[in-house]
């Protein structure tokens, strides 16, 4: 298990996220929702092994689609934050926090 990305403690660092891409992540995230349950059916009817295939891809393109959201909700927010107005130790953490992010994106398996 990965352990925790984030460098503020809870409870310490408190912002809302950007209304109109919280309605987007949202609508994104109920979308996956479907295509999931939809998946799992498939497996259950057995399917055309090509189709299960084919949509779990789709799953798996719309979750690139909300990390997409989510990471430019972070960047606009405690990113901007942080590299403006923190010192230069609370810069580094964030810097290596999204070289974590990188890491995790680029995995190989």
């Amino acid at each position: 298990m990965h352990e925790k990305l984030h460098i503020y403690p809870p409870g310490v660092y408190i912002v809302c996220m950007i209304q109109d891409i919280k309605k987007r992540a949202t609508h994104r995230s109920k979308i996956i929702e479907g295509q999931f349950k939809g998946l799992v059916k498939a497996i259950e009817k057995e399917e055309y092994c090509i189709d299960i295939l084919t949509q779990s891809l789709a799953i798996q393109q719309s979750l690139r689609s909300l990390n997409k959201l989510v990471l430019e909700n972070h960047m606009k927010t405690h990113v901007k934050e942080g590299m403006t107005e923190g010192d230069a130790k609370t810069q580094q953490e964030i810097i290596d926090e999204m070289l974590k992010i990188y890491d995790l994106t680029n995995v190989r398996g």
